[in-house]
């Protein structure tokens, strides 16, 4: 065990894949507050320990990722209790997107509400075929907020209005048909693939990863000509990195053994 505290576990493997699990959170891992702290201190550990090259955060179990914020903490709140429960909501859902390294979340079975916001504000989301996706907010009375404003960039206007609004379950197809879910494979095939794609990851170079994920950001908001321009001031600052040299050295060698060896 790497780093630990009530609710959150961290491992790091050797090759700096480093695997984030909630824990003590019932067995469908739901957000309330303390759930919320924990991994928000799991999270600013991560940021500052240069090991982890990518990160895999999963909840315990293989029934939820996440299935959403803690209705029976919520139902007692008043308008300022409700400010401060969601203002940490946002700041965990913060804590993965603003990560400099790769964060790919590992989604089994239900991932519904603040839950699929967490997932959302991941870079990768793998499911299995058991998954199962959804934004039911509306059922209980409050609106989907915060990472859901992700929701009509990553799947368009019309998909967003119809799960927001009509708070429907989508399985695992229809989120993967969608772009909820960027990949999905058998149950027993999943663990499989999460460390396959985490470990070709955390082959490439940080610093470029880096780059990519903040252009990535930028492009949500800056106009395209804006976007264009400042790419290119990133491909060249990427050349003070080292990483460039490194791995196009290491492509251009390989290439030369293979044409040797026919």
């Amino acid at each position: 065990m790497d780093y630990e505290n009530t609710h959150a576990t961290l491992n790091i493997a050797p090759n700096g894949v480093g695997t984030l699990t909630i824990s003590n959170a019932g067995s469908l891992n739901i957000l309330g507050t303390p759930v919320i702290e924990g991994l928000l201190a799991a999270l600013s550990h991560v940021a500052r320990t240069p090991a982890v090259r990518v990160l895999i955060m999963r909840g315990e179990g293989d029934k939820a990722f996440v299935a959403g914020a803690d209705i029976k903490e919520m139902a007692g709140l008043d308008q300022q209790s409700a400010a401060a429960f969601i203002e940490k909501l946002r700041q965990l859902c913060d804590g993965v997107r603003l990560l400099s390294i790769p964060v790919i979340a590992r989604i089994p079975g239900w991932t519904l509400g603040g839950g699929l916001e967490f997932a959302l504000a991941c870079d990768l989301r793998i499911g299995s075929t058991a998954a199962r996706l959804g934004m039911p907010e509306v059922q209980v009375g409050i609106p989907s907020i915060i990472h859901a404003a992700l929701m009509p960039r990553l799947i368009g206007k019309a998909r967003s209005s119809w799960m927001l609004l009509t708070g429907e379950v989508a399985d695992a197809q229809q989120a993967l048909a969608w772009g909820l879910l960027d990949r999905v494979v058998d149950p027993d095939q999943l663990d499989t693939e999460v460390v396959r794609v985490a470990d070709g990851l955390a082959q490439l170079g940080t610093h470029v990863l880096a780059q990519q994920k903040r252009l990535l950001r930028e492009w949500e908001d800056e106009p395209l000509e804006t976007s264009i321009r400042n790419g290119v001031k990133e491909f060249a600052t990427a050349f003070t990195t080292g990483e460039p040299q490194r791995y196009m050295s290491r492509f251009v060698e390989e290439k030369a053994r293979r044409a040797a060896a026919k």
